[in-house]
C-alpha cells in the first residue's frame, strides 16, 4: 500500500490524496484516518474534497470507483474487475462466493432465519471487441462485444489484452484528405475496420496476440466540472460499485440490520443478462434492487417527449411499469423521503433493458426493481456521470434494506381481506 498525504495535513488544503489498497489494507487504512483525527472525516468515513467541483466522497470509496473504471473487463473477461469487487467487500462480508461463471456474491447473514432476503445486484462487464482475423500484413480484425457503436470506433487507442500483457494498438482510418467525397458519409462495418499495432505481418503480431483476445478503449477515468468525472465502461461499473458500496454502508450499521442481504456483480450483461439469469436462480431472493445506468436526456441532441426528462444531478431513477415491482417501488419512494434523497422517474413499458429483466422472471417470480444512475453518452469511450447521483444511489440501497422488518415481503395483494 502507498498512501499520498504530502503536505495536506499539514494544510488541510482540498486536493486530492492517492491511495493504492488491496483487501487486507483495507481496514487498516480506515483506522489511520480515525487516528489522524476529524478533518478527514465524514459521518464515520474518511473523506476527501474535491477542490474542483466541491464534491465530498469517502476516499476508499472513490479509490475503488476510479480502480474499477480503469480497470478493463469486457463481457466474457470480468476476471479482474472481479478480483477488485471482491477485495473491497470481503471485509465486511459474512462469506464471499465466486460461481462457475464468474459471478461474485457477498453476503450478510440476518439472525433470524425467517428474516427476508435483499439481493443488491449490478453488473461488471463492459462493451468491448474481440480479435477474429490477423492478415498476412499483421493487421487485427475485430468483432464487437456488446452494442459497439461502429461511428465511434475508427481513430481510437486501444488496448488488446495479449498472451503474454497488454498490448497497445490504434484502430486505422483512411485519412480525410484521400477519402473519395461519398465516402466521408458513410461508417464502414466493424469487418471492415482493423487495428494496428505496428506490426509488420501476421507471423509478428501473432507473437503478441491471438484470435480470440479481448479489445477495450483505453480512455480512463477524469473528473470534471459540476460534480461530475467521465470514463470508459461507466455502463456498469457504476452499478458494481454501487452493489459494493451499499453492501458496506449496511455492514456498518448491521445492529439495525433485520435482513439478509446478498451483494453481486454480475458477469456478461452485454452480452445478454447471462450472469443475471445464474444469480436470481442461485439467491433466489425475496426483494431484489438492481442498478444499471440509464439514459440522461439533458443534453441538445435528445428529444424529451420521445425518451423522457432525466437530469445528471437530480437523483436515482426508479423505474416504472413492466419488470418493476409496484410496492417495491413504493418502499423505494418511502425510504427516498426519509432520507431526503431526491428520486426521478422513467417509464419501463415492455422491459427495463437491464439485468431485472433476467432475476424477476426467476422461480415464480422476485419482486424487482431497476433503479437508474443518470448517464450521459451511453456506450461511448466517453460515459459521464455525476458523483451525487452515484452516492444516493448506494445509499438508497442501504437505506432500503435497513427499512426491512423480519415479515417484510412484497407479493402483490388483489383482494381485499
Amino acid at each position: 500500500m502507498s498512501l499520498s498525504l504530502g503536505s495536506t495535513l499539514a494544510s488541510r488544503s482540498p486536493q486530492v490524496i492517492g491511495v493504492k489498497y488491496s483487501g487486507q489494507h483495507l481496514l487498516k487504512l480506515t483506522s489511520f484516518f480515525e487516528e489522524i483525527g476529524n478533518a478527514f472525516d465524514f459521518n464515520g468515513y474518511p473523506v476527501i474534497l474535491y477542490q474542483k467541483n466541491l464534491f465530498t466522497m469517502k476516499l476508499l470509496s472513490r479509490t475503488f470507483l476510479k480502480n474499477l473504471l480503469e480497470t478493463r473487463s469486457p463481457s466474457g473477461f470480468e476476471a479482474s474487475g472481479q478480483q477488485l469487487w471482491i477485495d473491497y467487500v470481503k471485509p465486511f462480508a459474512d462469506k464471499v462466493e465466486v460461481d462457475s461463471y464468474g459471478n461474485v456474491f457477498a453476503t450478510l447473514h440476518a439472525q433470524a432465519a425467517t428474516a427476508p432476503k435483499v439481493l443488491f445486484a449490478g453488473h461488471m462487464d463492459e462493451i468491448g471487441m474481440m480479435v477474429s482475423y490477423i492478415s498476412e500484413e499483421g493487421f487485427l480484425y475485430f468483432k464487437g462485444i456488446g452494442g459497439i457503436d461502429t461511428s465511434l470506433v475508427r481513430g481510437q487507442r486501444v488496448i488488446i489484452e495479449g498472451q503474454h500483457g497488454p498490448v497497445p494498438g490504434v484502430t486505422g482510418l483512411l485519412a480525410i484528405h484521400l477519402q473519395e467525397s461519398d465516402d466521408r458519409k458513410k461508417v464502414p462495418s466493424l469487418h471492415e475496420m482493423y487495428i494496428d499495432i505496428g506490426a509488420s505481418s501476421r507471423k509478428e503480431s501473432e507473437k503478441l496476440v491471438r484470435i480470440g483476445d479481448p479489445v477495450t478503449y483505453t480512455v480512463g477515468y477524469e473528473e470534471l466540472a459540476g460534480g461530475c468525472f467521465t470514463a470508459r465502461g461507466c455502463d456498469n461499473r457504476i452499478g458494481a460499485w454501487a452493489a459494493a458500496e451499499a453492501f458496506c454502508l449496511v455492514a456498518k450499521n448491521r445492529k439495525n440490520l433485520k435482513a439478509s442481504v446478498v451483494a453481486v456483480s454480475t458477469i456478461q450483461e452485454e452480452n445478454g443478462l447471462y450472469g443475471a439469469l445464474m444469480a436470481g436462480y442461485t439467491i433466489h431472493p425475496d426483494v431484489a434492487l438492481v442498478v444499471d445506468v440509464t439514459h440522461a436526456t439533458d443534453i441538445p441532441s435528445c428529444s424529451k417527449p420521445k425518451h423522457g426528462d432525466v437530469r445528471l444531478g437530480k437523483g436515482p431513477v426508479v423505474s416504472i411499469g413492466s419488470t418493476n415491482h409496484p410496492r417495491v417501488n413504493e418502499r423505494l419512494r418511502a425510504v427516498a423521503r426519509n432520507k431526503k434523497i431526491a428520486l426521478q422517474v422513467e417509464i419501463n413499458p415492455r422491459w427495463t433493458g437491464t439485468d431485472a429483466d433476467a432475476i424477476f422472471c426467476q422461480k415464480g417470480g422476485i419482486p424487482t426493481v431497476s433503479i437508474g444512475v443518470p448517464n450521459r453518452y451511453m456506450h461511448s469511450p466517453v460515459e459521464m456521470i455525476h458523483f451525487s447521483d452515484l452516492q444516493e444511489t448506494a445509499e438508497l440501497l442501504a437505506a432500503f434494506a435497513l427499512s426491512l422488518k423480519e415479515n417484510d415481503r412484497f407479493k402483490m395483494i388483489l383482494e381485499k381481506d
